[in-house]
């Protein structure tokens, strides 16, 4: 997995989940691939600061171009991003 960029990571969407509301970002990585593609993760933070911390999915999206990558981001429905969200909080005990 590459570093983020510098850049400001895109907002894409707002979803619930479990009873919390959080935000979702696109956040790309540096490539260095030839030749280049656009590869980002979706990172998920909570609009409250009631416990829950900011979880990221790996690079899951890998388009050739920029804006290809946000398109996609963006064509994901609600239920599409609550499932990579509880995919990637921890599990209850």
């Amino acid at each position: 997995m590459g570093p983020i960029r510098d850049s400001s990571p895109l907002h894409v969407a707002t979803i619930t989940h479990d009873g919390r509301i959080w935000d979702t970002y696109l956040e790309f990585e540096d490539s260095t691939d030839h030749p280049p593609t656009h590869r980002a993760r979706l990172r998920f933070d909570p609009t409250d600061a009631d416990g829950a911390q900011t979880v990221s999915t790996a690079a899951i999206i890998i388009e050739d171009s920029h804006e290809e990558a946000v398109a996609k981001a963006r064509r994901m429905d609600d239920r599409q991003l609550q499932d990579l969200l509880r995919s990637c909080l921890p599990d209850p005990e």
